[in-house]
């Protein structure tokens, strides 16, 4: 991998994690097109830069996460993400073996894109307008509803922004819960993915290619402008996003995720 690849993989991952696009169907896209191989510092790369996608969030709502007072926003995450941490734990094989399938990550983004369309038409009076009238009950619900994602192509996203619709949450209440809760969920696979599925379960030859990724000071530059580069897209695209799906709504982004699903079945059947 070389800079402007990083830095273009980067752009990627901050522009489409907090949108109902895939963020990891982009990734894998972006670096099948660009003739990148797949390789152990790839995924890490990938897995890595979520830190500056996270910050992102942190950062545009840090009165939120910084506000200690309110302990009840701090435990209505923790109880969301459970059901993430255990079948994102229990289902960890099964999801690896469907990510390399393009074919079967870009039919779900088509998919996906045509449910997208009719999510306006499904909840048009929200009861819920922000994050004080969430309940624990409507928390854990959303935190099953984000295990959908688990399926590469669906975006964590749109199944948790749909999942608060569900709810009873408008539009920017559920999109900014969303924005809460990726972060602990993220973090927890980030920690989960770099320490210790890698770290915790290599082989002896797999861990010294893992030490030898860090000990370069060239991969270290890479995930450091790596995570630079997310964090600033991140901030561009939640803030853009949260604009967007208040005046329009879904229906961009699912004729965006059809357009470009059938792009690359077409690609990919034909290459």
């Amino acid at each position: 991998m070389d800079l402007l690849q990083a830095i273009i993989i980067a752009i990627i991952e901050g522009l489409t994690e907090y949108l109902p696009i895939s963020s990891t169907a982009h990734m894998g896209f972006t670096a099948a097109l660009l003739g990148m191989e797949e390789s152990e510092f790839l995924k890490m790369f990938q897995v890595s830069i979520q830190f500056g996608a996270i910050l992102a969030v942190v950062v545009l709502y840090w009165r939120k996460f910084f506000d200690f007072s309110n302990l009840n926003f701090f435990y209505k995450l923790a109880f969301a993400i459970i059901p993430a941490l255990g079948l994102g734990y229990l289902l960890d094989e099964k999801i690896e073996a469907v990510l390399g399938n393009q074919i079967a990550i870009s039919t779900v983004l088509v998919l996906g894109g045509v449910v997208l369309i009719f999510v306006d038409r499904w909840f048009k009076s929200p009861k819920i307008h922000n994050e004080k009238a969430i309940t624990f009950k409507t928390a854990i619900t959303i935190g099953f509803w984000q295990c959908l994602a688990m399926m590469p192509g669906t975006s964590r996203s749109a199944a948790s922004i749909i999942g608060g619709m569900t709810q009873g949450l408008s539009r920017k209440a559920a999109a900014e819960f969303s924005f809460f809760l990726a972060v602990p969920t993220m973090l927890a696979v980030t920690v989960y993915s770099i320490f210790v599925k890698t770290w915790g379960k290599g082989t002896a030859a797999e861990m010294k290619g893992y030490e030898m990724i860090l000990q370069d000071q060239n991969h270290i530059n890479l995930f450091l402008i790596g995570n630079v580069v997310a964090f600033i897209t991140a901030l561009i695209a939640v803030k853009t996003f949260i604009a967007v799906l208040t005046k329009y709504g879904f229906k961009f982004w699912g004729w965006y995720r059809i357009i470009i699903g059938i792009v690359l079945l077409i690609y990919f059947y034909t290459k």
